[in-house]
């Protein structure tokens, strides 16, 4: 099951969610965190207040979708991809080099155009809302009618 979380920067607020793999699993544990982000084109890519000892995963790639996140091993990075890099030869993100995802940002991430080249994020689980409430345990009551 996805785990939701939610990225500010500033005003900024993105909702999101990481995957059901490894990598995920040992970010999602390390929550909250504050990374400083650096810009890569339209990549922001950050180093990780603690190391998360992983290698390249099976499905580690380069060529991203927008609104990715994804780990990048060798610099023990975050990376958030919302369009093209200098690595890019399109409009498809493009990783300096293989990244594991992570999962994604959910809804629109074009916000992320207008900062500047260095932004510093709180990355942390989300709270579940009311929308969550009705996987809540409950319990009914019956009344015997009284003649």
């Amino acid at each position: 099951m996805p785990t939701p979380i939610t990225i500010r920067t500033g005003s900024l607020e993105l909702t999101g969610e990481l995957n059901d793999s490894e990598t995920a699993k040992a970010f999602a544990a390390m929550l909250p965190t504050t990374v400083r982000l650096s810009r890569w084109g339209d990549e922001y890519y950050g180093n990780l207040s603690q190391p998360l000892d992983l290698q390249e995963s099976p499905d580690a790639r380069e060529e991203m979708t927008v609104g990715e996140l994804a780990y990048w091993p060798p610099g023990n990075a975050l990376c958030i991809f919302f369009g093209p890099t200098p690595a890019s030869t399109d409009d498809t993100p493009r990783a300096a080099s293989p990244v594991n995802p992570l999962g994604r940002i959910k809804g629109d991430c074009a916000a992320l155009k207008g900062l500047g080249g260095s932004v510093q994020a709180s990355v942390a689980k989300a709270a579940l809302d009311s929308t969550f409430r009705w996987m809540q345990p409950f319990h009914f009551t019956h009344e015997q009618p009284q003649d």
